[in-house]
């Protein structure tokens, strides 16, 4: 098999994550147009990745966060994103970096980008160079059910919520 020394799959992901980013820059400039919200589901425990030691104890593995209508002072940076929201009335400050997130999703438009985890894509050692997965772009239906929203009142220990992956709805 022949090598990849221009590395198209970083290339695809790099463009993917330059997607979310604009998306993210234009909401946050000028808020959600129309009907538009996002649910973003990234690593808790990612390098970069900043939340309260609540939030980490309640998301140990990962969180879906909603960008919808109680969020603000979303700023937006070349290799990260941060916003307030509220969880169970507190108003917490999350920083999440791009390599962090492992999917994205516009239930308004059935629009969604699905990113294998920073550590999956690493670069891996110069004399083997194998293809890795792209991120795609998806149409999927929106879910019936996602992890806690953001405006939604904690779970208590004990109770079980399901957390649903996206793409249990995409169509094989």
């Amino acid at each position: 098999m022949a090598t990849d020394h221009i590395r198209y799959d970083v290339l695809a992901r790099d463009a993917l994550r330059g997607v979310l980013r604009r998306v993210l820059t234009d909401a946050a400039a000028h808020g959600l147009p129309g009907e538009h919200h996002f649910f973003i589901t990234f690593l808790s425990k990612a390098e970069g990745v900043k939340l309260s030691p609540r939030l980490l104890a309640q998301y140990p593995e990962e969180m879906t966060i909603i960008l919808q209508h109680q969020f603000w002072d979303l700023v937006v940076s070349e290799d990260r994103f941060e916003v307030g929201l509220s969880f169970g009335g507190i108003p917490e400050r999350l920083v999440v970096p791009y390599n962090a997130i492992k999917s994205f999703f516009d239930p308004s438009v059935q629009f969604g980008l699905t990113f294998e985890p920073a550590e999956a894509t690493a670069e891996p050692p110069a004399k083997s160079l194998p293809a890795a997965p792209v991120p795609s772009a998806v149409a999927v239906p929106a879910p019936a059910a996602v992890e806690e929203t953001p405006e939604a009142p904690p779970k208590q220990p004990g109770e079980g919520a399901e957390v649903v992956r996206l793409d249990r709805f995409r169509k094989k």
